[in-house]
């Protein structure tokens, strides 16, 4: 999938990955190549990808936006 992660002052991650897994107001939530289309509220927490390469990269934020939308792009705006 097409992952980007926005913060208000830059981009924490923009690429391909495998894997998304963060929390939202209705609990955990992992997100694969794929998914269903969804706009979703992320609590705090620490967001988890797994890009391409097997690489593991987490985020800590307080709160923010999921949209998983068509043609595999998954975007995060977080605070």
């Amino acid at each position: 999938m097409k992952l980007s992660i926005y913060s208000i002052k830059k981009v924490l991650f923009e690429g391909e990955a495998n894997f998304l897994n963060c929390k939202t107001m209705m609990g955990e939530i992992t997100v694969l190549n794929n998914h269903a289309e969804l706009i979703s509220i992320l609590t705090n927490g620490v967001i988890k990808v797994i890009d391409k390469l097997n690489s593991e990269h987490f985020f800590e934020i307080k709160s923010g936006f999921l949209e998983v939308g068509k043609n595999n792009t998954v975007r995060c705006i977080v605070e």
